[in-house]
């Protein structure tokens, strides 16, 4: 599975390809941004073709290390149970994940769902008062359950991935 990261992104994360990495899982490939909240450091995450999207707040620099492994795959796996994805096709998609590789090379329109994401979801946790206290299958879990679009065409990301 390939992450396109943002330049913020990138810089936190090992053996980041400035060349773009070619995918090979069915699954797709997805897009990540690191940004701050209440000056901790946030990901979210954004499915290409769905625009499936996952927060993580409050991260720290060793986290990043294992960010494929220890915050992705799991928030990830959660939100496919939380919309009805059956089990045998949870065990498929962890199975096709793979390894996570890192690159630079982004998509507009990707970036673009990724900053209305962000939007929403802020203004939607803004009664937090600390955005540690937010839960991030809550979030992300909120986030796919509102409609946007992709190329002019409406979609709901969590009905587009199953």
């Amino acid at each position: 599975m390939i992450l396109h990261c943002s330049h913020k992104l990138a810089s936190k994360l090992p053996g980041v390809s400035s060349v773009p990495l070619e995918e090979t899982s069915p699954l797709g490939g997805w897009h990540g941004h690191l940004f701050s909240m209440d000056r901790r450091q946030c990901v979210m995450f954004c499915h290409d073709a769905t625009r499936y999207a996952l927060f993580v707040p409050g991260l720290r620099k060793e986290d990043f290390a294992a960010l494929g492994e220890r915050w992705f795959r799991p928030l990830y796996l959660a939100t496919l149970a939380l919309c009805g994805c059956p089990d045998v096709q949870i065990k498929k998609v962890e199975l096709a994940l793979g390894p996570m590789r890192f690159d630079t090379a982004t998509d507009r329109s990707v970036q673009g769902s990724l900053r209305v994401a962000r939007q929403d979801m802020e203004a939607w946790v803004n009664s937090v008062p600390n955005v540690m206290d937010v839960d991030a299958l809550k979030v992300s879990r909120w986030l796919n359950e509102r409609p946007t679009t992709v190329y002019g065409k409406w979609l709901w990301p969590d009905k587009a991935m199953l």
